[in-house]
């Protein structure tokens, strides 16, 4: 087994069902760039019935398509982005808020997210997964976390967290589960080394095409200079 390998992200959601949430995060091939990525799927009609909003501050928010529709807006109405001084919080739940909060009050990322657990949707006990990405001297290091049941019945919580260095042309892919399933299988290991190109609409292209149509619902992709900290951003609903 090769530790060091570098896969493309497409190949790893192509022919998967269900990877559920997902958060990539990495730098540009060129080395200039920090590349983002937040998609997210759904099963049920409750699940799907969501686009992305982006509000004028850059806070990236989930919303009801069809307000008549929402059966239980309570895990799935959310904000997934959330901008804080030279820091980028992207999460696959309400505990950006929780991040958000914790560091404004001078709290770490892991030590903010102590106060949260997976999410209780049993069987599946959803993991929350949370990323940091960090800017300072024109580069940035990143941080992802994942929150996830130690057992069956959801008595217990692990929390692991994994700091990153950024590396020319790599990323780095949490999603919330391997695959489809009844209940859904929880994401197991280290967040997986994908690679990232220099051009947004390539990166954004191949996480797209390739996820389950059926179940794809919306996408947020984001490129930053590193040296201007201008964002180019790119959003993607599949209801319109």
């Amino acid at each position: 087994m090769n530790v060091y390998e570098i896969n493309q992200i497409g190949e790893r959601i192509r022919d998967n069902a269900y990877v559920g949430r997902g958060i990539v995060v990495g730098k540009s091939k060129d080395g200039k760039k920090a590349m983002i990525a937040y998609f997210i799927m759904g099963r049920s009609e409750n699940s799907r019935n969501r686009v992305f909003i982006e509000k004028e501050d850059g806070t990236l928010i989930t919303a009801p398509f069809d307000e008549s529709k929402v059966e239980d807006p309570s895990l799935i109405i959310y904000n997934a982005i959330r901008k804080l001084d030279n820091k980028l919080i992207v999460t696959n739940g309400d505990q950006t808020d929780t991040v958000y909060e914790g560091m404004k009050a001078g709290k770490s990322f892991s030590d903010s997210l102590k106060a949260r657990r997976f999410e209780p949707d049993h069987p599946n006990l959803t993991p929350r997964i949370s990323a940091l990405i960090t800017f300072a001297e024109g580069d940035f290091e990143y941080s992802m976390s994942i929150l996830k049941s130690a057992d069956p019945a959801g008595d217990r919580c692990n929390r692991y967290t994994f700091d990153f260095e950024p590396i020319d042309g790599l990323g780095h892919f949490l999603h919330t589960y391997v695959c489809d399933g009844n209940p859904l299988p929880t994401f197991q290991g280290e967040p997986e080394r994908v690679a990232i190109p220099d051009d947004l609409d390539a990166f954004t292209s191949e996480i797209w095409n390739n996820l389950n149509e059926s179940n794809k619902i919306s996408l947020f992709t984001a490129s930053i200079d590193l040296s201007t900290g201008i964002a180019d951003k790119r959003l993607i609903n599949k209801n319109k």
